[in-house]
């Protein structure tokens, strides 16, 4: 066969793929809990923005960390086109900070959810190995509209202490992620992992997933990072938030926000966006 040939035929099925393929918007923020020894930098002052910055990117799925229950009754009534799953994980209702996940109901049918918590005894509220706090992962089991097509998206926060706990966190991620998804949907993994991409966790979780940030396109991104710790003087270096893809998706762009406002951010992290085709 001749080269000629070869090229022709290999560019007809990326034109049926890409014409028969359809993506899906998704964001991933820790929006920072309502602190208020955060002064200037607090909850009321940087919900707006931290709104807009949300709408701006339009996902169709968005998951939140750090989030406390009056912070989700924001969002709520900010995203009225949306639903979320998730508890808060010092009692599996609503006290203490969610990973929750936000869904457009127009676009995104939720089929099945649930959250576990990140230690040896993953269906109760408890604090996993070295961590200093609990630790919890939401997931949900969704329908693409559009496509009709299933995936699984799951949502976390690991431990910013523990380095044991972030370790053996990450391994059950993957693990539940088999024992969930016996029929092999697509996965999306997001969250906050206080882990940079050179760690053990996120070479773990790289094992078997993939970094969405393989499709970034624009060259003007700056350092990298994610985490900005509330300065906007100094370049935010410090990647710790991530948006991972099982087998069945792979992103075709992916870009971090780092608006600011008046000298301030929304966050003391950025929002990590990618555009996922299924």
């Amino acid at each position: 066969m001749s080269i000629r040939k070869l090229l022709l035929i290999s560019f007809s099925l990326l034109l049926a793929w890409n014409a028969g393929g359809q993506s899906i918007t998704i964001l991933s923020y820790n929006i920072r809990y309502d602190n208020p020894a955060d002064g200037n930098n607090g909850w009321a002052h940087r919900r707006d923005l931290l709104c807009g910055q949300i709408r701006s990117a339009n996902p169709d799925l968005f998951g939140v960390q750090e989030a406390l229950q009056s912070q989700i009754n924001y969002l709520d009534s900010a995203f009225t086109g949306y639903h979320h799953i998730g508890v808060g994980r010092e009692d599996g209702k609503t006290k203490g900070e969610y990973s929750a996940i936000y869904y457009n109901v127009k676009k995104i049918t939720l089929l099945n959810q649930g959250t576990f918590w990140l230690s040896a005894t993953p269906r109760k509220v408890s604090v996993g190995w070295d961590a200093a706090l609990e630790r919890i992962c939401t997931y949900g089991l969704f329908k693409d509209n559009a496509t009709g097509k299933k995936f699984l998206m799951f949502n976390t926060h690991l431990d910013h202490i523990g380095a044991m706990a972030r370790k053996n966190s990450a391994l059950l991620i993957l693990q539940k992620m088999k024992e969930l998804d016996r029929d092999g949907y697509p996965v999306i993994l997001t969250g906050d992992f206080n882990s940079t991409p050179d760690s053990e966790p996120v070479k773990l979780l790289l094992s078997e997933l993939q970094d969405s940030k393989i499709a970034e396109k624009s060259m003007m991104m700056g350092p990298g990072g994610t985490f900005n710790n509330f300065d906007p003087t100094k370049p935010a270096v410090e990647r710790i938030d991530y948006i991972f893809t099982g087998k069945g998706f792979i992103a075709s762009d992916y870009y971090v926000i780092r608006d600011s406002q008046d000298g301030r951010y929304a966050s003391d992290h950025f929002p990590v966006v990618a555009k996922i085709n299924n």
